[in-house]
């Protein structure tokens, strides 16, 4: 984004130039990722990197660095997303905060240079040609639909969230001081070329965002210049910092990153309520009562052997039942992930082709969006299937993609649409058994499901039909 005249127009006719030949060659280059199925997508994003050691070695203990010499890749990765697609991209309606941060480290400090309400494409050029700002575009996973592949087949696989971020730095510049982030982080360079340095973390595993000044991180532990088609990993904690280098014309890069707030410490503060629940209904010693003014005590140190008493009641009924459910990381997955992306030619999905039948054969659709859970309920436990977003709203899951990982502005309506979500299909409980048959199996007919009567195997077809989730072949 180029200022008119002078020596920046000359840089600017040369970015579009390149710009436009690599869009051009990316148009006409094969896919280098698999999405024949999440293992598959995630294998060829490491490649060639066996995923086996990726977990052994890498994944939350050290930084992976693969420089890849393929123009193959190159032209793919330019293909997610390029400093030309920002004009068409800002005549879309973006705001500032929202969509688009812009900012530029200075003496070891962020410094945001938004300006109010819609970006203006063209304050956002000067800004980037004269002050050497950074562009932050948030979520762009919500605009390009190669990154909407990639992300959605990445939180099937990981069974946690997955944002994005583009960043776009000119050329001598830094866009955010040293720092470390609160997720595992996955970096593809696509246009131009980034210095980078990372140091030793002085929080592993970090469960926030913080700034780190230059005298507290020391030497770095790595320091390399990322090209087009290279890849970054990094674990959550790892502090990082990095420039453009002076006499390349910007750098262009997306931040893919997941496993926020997905920590065993996590899943144990949404879990054990229940567990603890459940276990004083049957456990007479959860329901005696705490001492007398026990909540007015600034000491409760004599309270703690009963509590570690109860806590190994808690692990020994854990242990003999294994039951550890989920609760609030469950419905936040469910309700927040990207639908499926089913390609922007299909028509919406309904119902269609043949009614199942009790001699039918069928098989599960969109196997990695279909979630079984068991919750409690008024009368009794059900069990709950939740088809994809998409399946009952669109091919394209339009509405989920477009807020994917931004947050709400209306609480209320949040609270509906979670709780719209979060219930799917709701079944008795002694559904429960067919619907893991059906979702372990490949095919399954309907006479085999494990239920009591041939009216219930239909019904159960037929409600699963309905909601697209089978297909009757």
């Amino acid at each position: 984004m180029p200022k008119k005249g002078g020596k920046h127009a000359e840089m600017g006719k040369e970015m579009h130039t390149q710009c436009k030949r690599a869009k051009v060659e990316a148009a006409c280059s094969p896919s280098v990722m698999n999405f024949e199925n999440p293992d598959r997508l995630f294998g060829s994003l490491i490649s060639p990197i066996k995923q086996e050691v990726f977990f052994r070695e890498y994944w939350e203990q050290k930084p992976l660095l693969i420089q890849r010499n393929d123009p193959l890749v190159a032209a793919y990765y330019q293909s997610l997303f390029q400093v030309s697609d920002l004009k068409e991209l800002c005549s879309q309606g973006l705001y500032y905060g929202r969509d688009i941060n812009v900012c530029r480290c200075m003496n070891g400090k962020k410094k945001v240079l938004n300006k109010e309400g819609k970006v203006n494409y063209m304050q956002l050029k000067k800004d980037f040609d004269q002050k050497k700002a950074t562009i932050q575009f948030h979520q762009p996973q919500r605009f390009k639909e190669e990154l909407w592949k990639i992300q959605e087949k990445l939180e099937c696989y990981f069974g946690s969230l997955v944002g994005s971020n583009v960043y776009i730095t000119p050329q001598g510049s830094q866009g955010l001081p040293p720092h470390y982030d609160d997720v595992e982080v996955f970096i593809l360079q696509l246009e131009g070329e980034k210095h980078w340095r990372l140091y030793k973390p002085t929080v592993h595993l970090a469960r926030e965002y913080n700034v780190e000044s230059e005298d507290r991180i020391g030497n770095p532990t790595h320091e390399f210049i990322l090209k087009p088609g290279d890849l970054l990993y990094f674990p959550r904690g790892t502090i990082h910092q990095a420039d453009t280098p002076l006499g390349i014309s910007c750098s262009t890069h997306v931040t893919i990153s997941t496993y926020q707030n997905n920590s065993w410490g996590d899943f144990l503060l949404d879990a054990i309520p229940g567990l603890v629940f459940d276990t004083a209904k049957e456990d007479v010693a959860l329901r005696t009562s705490i001492p007398r003014q026990l909540l007015m005590q600034v000491d409760v140190a004599d309270s703690t052997k009963k509590l570690s008493s109860l806590l190994r009641r808690l692990a020994d009924r854990l242990e003999n039942t294994r039951e550890l459910r989920s609760s609030d990381m469950k419905k936040d997955f469910i309700m927040n992930r990207l639908p499926p992306y089913l390609g922007c030619d299909s028509d919406p999905l309904t119902p269609g082709g043949k009614l199942p039948k009790i001699d039918s054969t069928i098989r599960l659709q969109f196997r990695d969006h279909a979630i079984i859970t068991v919750e409690p309920d008024q009368e009794n436990s059900v069990s709950t299937m939740k088809p994809p977003s998409s399946a009952r709203g669109g091919s394209t899951g339009r509405g989920m993609r477009e807020t994917h990982m931004m947050g709400t502005e209306d609480d209320t309506t949040c609270e509906e649409v979670t709780s719209q979500q979060t219930h799917g299909l709701r079944f008795p409980l002694s559904y429960l058994d067919a619907l893991k048959q059906l979702w372990s199996s490949s095919t399954v007919y309907v006479k085999d499901l494990n239920l009591l009567s041939d009216e219930e195997k239909e019904n159960l077809a037929l409600s699963l039909w309905t909601e697209c989730l089978i297909e009757v072949l």
